[in-house]
């Protein structure tokens, strides 16, 4: 593993309790940074902080509820010091439906956690950034925001917009050395295919070139350098985790 210099960062990871929000926060942690996990599942926020060491903290957080998020962010300032990395990884598929059958109400729950929520979590933490002059947020969006995946309309509409999300905050926050890029993962090997079909895993297996899914590693790798202080010259961008899938 290459060893990237993260020492004295304060980090939060959410969804930093599973998959490839713990994958990332692990990877930090062995670069020296402090993280703070921000995760619904009080269990296994628990699971994770006691995985992690020392180094991790935790505060149970939904990501959709302003406030609260408001509250916990000021607390780990308090607690930890102060917050120079974000990585926005909460977030659901949703149902597995054809649009014209796609129930309203969950369009605009899945919207809400994984579009609104990378908003409310970036609006929380940029102002303090701001004020020091110094940060590097990462958020998660997917191969699905790219190039759309049948019957996930919710969640392939909600994860392009993160994509225009990032692209918009990086271009604003330039100037003040923080860098704000997306990553956009293939399917993990991770509990959000227990949400899917055979039918929908096997469809998306298919069309990746490497022939297998994304391991969660592979994508912390990519997230540790662009946290980085040597990544001082990219924003705004998205980074390609499909293996080979996309074709832009």
């Amino acid at each position: 593993m290459n060893k990237i210099d993260l020492e004295g960062q304060v980090a939060v990871v959410t969804g930093g309790a599973q998959g490839i929000g713990f994958a990332i926060a692990r990877r930090l942690i062995d670069s020296g940074a402090k993280v703070s996990l921000w995760d619904i599942n009080a269990d296994l926020l628990e699971e994770a902080k006691r995985a992690l060491g020392p180094a991790a903290s935790g505060k149970v957080a939904d990501i959709t509820d302003l406030p609260a998020l408001e509250r916990v962010h000021a607390e780990v300032e308090r607690e930890v010091g102060p917050v120079s990395i974000l990585v926005n990884s909460a977030g659901i598929a949703g149902s597995n439906a054809p649009l014209e059958e796609y129930d309203p109400e969950e369009w605009r729950r899945v919207v809400e956690i994984n579009l609104n929520g990378t908003f409310y979590v970036n609006r929380v933490v940029i102002p303090s950034m701001k004020t020091r002059n110094y940060g590097r947020i990462v958020n998660i969006s997917s191969v699905a925001g790219k190039e759309g995946n049948p019957n996930l309309s919710a969640y392939s509409a909600a994860k392009a917009g993160v994509i225009g999300l990032t692209k918009s905050l990086g271009k604003e926050l330039a100037k003040y050395d923080i860098a704000v890029n997306a990553v956009t993962p293939a399917t993990a090997k991770t509990r959000i295919l227990d949400t899917l079909t055979d039918e929908f895993i096997q469809y998306m297996l298919v069309r990746i070139p490497r022939g297998r899914f994304l391991e969660v590693e592979e994508a912390a790798a990519m997230v540790a350098w662009l946290v980085s202080k040597e990544n001082s010259f990219t924003t705004a961008s998205v980074f390609d985790l499909s293996g080979g899938r996309t074709t832009y």
